[in-house]
């Protein structure tokens, strides 16, 4: 991205897109009962609760009624539906782990197999975006929090740490290319989860290949253990090379979520919370609620004088629904330098 004189100033920048991740899977009820919803009742009124907060992005997973995390697709289908009706300009971005909470004490805590993946694309009805993670990798999540991040939850139990700093994203070339032409046939959008430049090169190529033909809508997620660290080095280092045409949120973990969403509304990009991401103010004295946190930001953001997006308005930035016919247009709409082809380099070299 491209940071002009006056690239800092609300007037020059987007509306801001916030993302609400309030399910979070890798909790249990007991966890933050206060905040964890377990009927489909109480989980839809939580992505209402959300949206009249603030947020216009959900990011979905479902739970059973004995609290843990769903697997099942006719439990998203009925989750998807209850949200469309209830918050209509609501933009639902399935979490495409599924779930990887373990089934049981000293279990693993993995995702599913490529075939049950691949099914999210065949949801009904479809969410306007799943989250698609490009390259395998390690995800620790435990790695850079402090022990008393988790202190007195069910993350703390030895059989969870272990499963939660053991686990694996499986994202081998064959599983996310044929991941993404299944999700663009539906009309879904793929919301790619970039844990470092790598995995976001890996993209690049997929466009410049033609595997992928859509807005470049993206998270970097700075929560360590196997991604990126949340420390501004290794944000600049990503934002110097994606497109100004893309759409960038940042993502950390914990007590980074805070400062690293600061940094990003500054810059004009967009941000996330939630349970999911952190359980806390930012004196680690009581756990914060996702529409706590929700509200934090919208004070922020007036604070710098920038508007948060609507639903409607979110679905716009990030160009839900649209795809392109080829891949020169791809290039050009997401502001890349086209395919060199003979003399002509990028954007080096212009033709007359």
């Amino acid at each position: 991205m491209n940071f002009l004189d006056g690239s800092l100033f609300p007037e020059n920048q987007s509306k801001l897109v916030i993302t609400a991740a309030p399910y979070g899977p890798e909790w249990i009820p007991s966890d933050f009962p206060e905040d964890i919803p377990v009927t489909m009742e109480a989980q839809i009124q939580k992505a209402v609760d959300c949206y009249k907060a603030g947020a216009s992005v959900l990011h979905l997973h479902v739970r059973e009624l004995d609290g843990k995390g769903s697997k099942r697709l006719s439990m998203f289908n009925e989750l998807i539906a209850g949200v469309r009706k209830a918050v209509p300009d609501m933009v639902i971005q399935v979490g495409g782990s599924i779930s990887f909470a373990p089934e049981s004490d000293g279990a693993a805590a993995k995702w599913l197999s490529d075939d049950t993946r691949h099914m999210l694309a065949e949801l009904n009805p479809k969410p306007d975006q799943v989250t698609v993670t490009v390259n395998t990798t390690q995800m620790n999540i435990l790695e850079h929090m402090d022990i008393r991040d988790y202190e007195g939850t069910s993350l703390a139990e030895p059989a969870a740490a272990k499963a939660y700093s053991e686990m694996i994203v499986p994202s081998n070339p064959a599983w996310f290319e044929e991941h993404i032409r299944r999700l663009s046939a539906a009309g879904i959008q793929s919301a790619f989860q970039f844990y470092n430049i790598n995995s976001y090169e890996t993209v690049e190529r997929l466009i410049r290949r033609g595997v992928y033909k859509g807005p470049l809508v993206m998270n970097w997620v700075a929560i360590s253990g196997g991604m990126d660290a949340p420390n501004i080095y290794n944000l600049a280092n990503f934002v110097r090379a994606v497109p100004d045409g893309s759409m960038l949120t940042v993502e950390s973990s914990m007590r980074n979520v805070l400062p690293i969403n600061m940094i990003g509304m500054a810059m004009g990009l967009h941000v996330r919370c939630g349970i999911e991401d952190n359980l806390w103010n930012q004196q680690r004295s009581e756990k914060m609620s996702t529409v706590e946190q929700i509200k934090q930001l919208v004070r922020i953001a007036n604070e710098m004088g920038r508007p948060v997006a609507n639903g409607k308005e979110a679905k716009e930035i990030l160009k839900i629904g649209v795809f392109y016919e080829t891949v020169e247009e791809t290039l050009a709409a997401n502001g890349f330098a086209p395919n060199p082809k003979g003399g002509h380099q990028g954007f080096l070299r212009k033709h007359n």
